[in-house]
């Protein structure tokens, strides 16, 4: 089996890349970073399972459309086929609508949205011609729900959401390709750290604490669980996060109110200095323990 996986320098993506590895499956690792990547092959050949020749670095900048079908082209002259497809390639935010530029909101719709529309349209026709595959999106909890700090983030998330659901319909004469959208809540990784602020040029580069996250191992054993088992819509997080997206997924109104009221402290917390999120989930988590 091949799978490609977008995104896998870092975060969930390499995480993902260490534990398909165990399980013997050849493997296309894309990034922009090139020296990361193959650090992630590296430690994933240590695991003996896989050889040099089964896993492919293959570089390129997922916001570069131009890039794609060659990637793709690259990909099948390797290995012949792609049976799974993991669109996990992204970039947050954590900047006010009103002080973020134009350029934070184009780049997070290029970077999220349309690359990873792109890049799926470059491998469909192959799965198409042989009637199976598996398209995995790592969306976020953030594309069912909505968050101060994070409204184009939220954009691209919530226009996944759509895309897939859309492309699903689309595919229902081919019930061998399989669309899944998978939404994590809070992960421990880089992404917040990553995230843009008021203009392109900007990234928090905050070293937040992050216990209170879902351990990344555990995010992706849950989503490899769910490819083998071809769910189509999954929803990995901690409490109380799993609980407002059921929320604003069954009850918005109320949602809205909570969002409101939790919000505020979040956008206290963001103008301190402080992790948006930490101080009042590390509250919660400690009253529920």
């Amino acid at each position: 089996m091949v799978v490609w996986v977008t995104g896998a320098s870092s975060g969930i993506g390499e995480e993902l890349a260490y534990q398909l590895s165990k399980l013997g499956v050849s493997l296309v690792l894309s990034a922009r970073r090139e020296h990361e990547l193959e650090r992630v092959k590296r430690r994933c050949l240590e695991n003996g399972n896989l050889k040099g020749k089964d896993i492919l670095v293959l570089p390129f900048d997922l916001a570069d459309i131009s890039s794609h079908e060659v990637a793709t082209k690259a990909v099948l002259q390797e290995f012949g086929k792609i049976d799974i497809l993991v669109n996990n390639g992204g970039r947050s935010q954590r900047s006010l609508c009103v002080d973020a530029s134009m350029d934070v909101y184009k780049e997070l719709i290029e970077l999220n949205y349309l690359g990873t529309v792109s890049l799926t349209k470059c491998v469909l026709p192959h799965m198409i011609e042989r009637k199976q595959g598996k398209i995995v999106t790592v969306n976020s909890v953030m594309g069912i729900m909505a968050a101060p700090l994070s409204s184009g983030y939220c954009a691209s998330k919530h226009a996944l959401r759509g895309f897939f659901n859309g492309l699903r319909t689309e595919l229902a004469t081919y019930p061998g390709i399989v669309v899944s959208n998978i939404y994590p809540g809070p992960v421990q990784s880089n992404i917040v750290k990553n995230s843009l602020r008021n203009d392109t040029t900007q990234a928090m580069h905050s070293d937040a604490d992050q216990s209170y996250k879902m351990a990344t191992s555990r995010c992706v054993r849950l989503m490899l669980i769910c490819m083998a088992n071809d769910l189509k819509e999954v929803w990995i997080s901690d409490q109380p996060f799993l609980a407002m997206a059921y929320l604003w997924q069954y009850m918005p109104t109320w949602a809205l109110w909570v969002t409101n009221k939790v919000g505020k402290k979040r956008i206290e917390n963001f103008k301190k200095g402080l992790d948006a999120d930490a101080s009042y989930f590390k509250i919660w988590k400690t009253k529920h323990d």
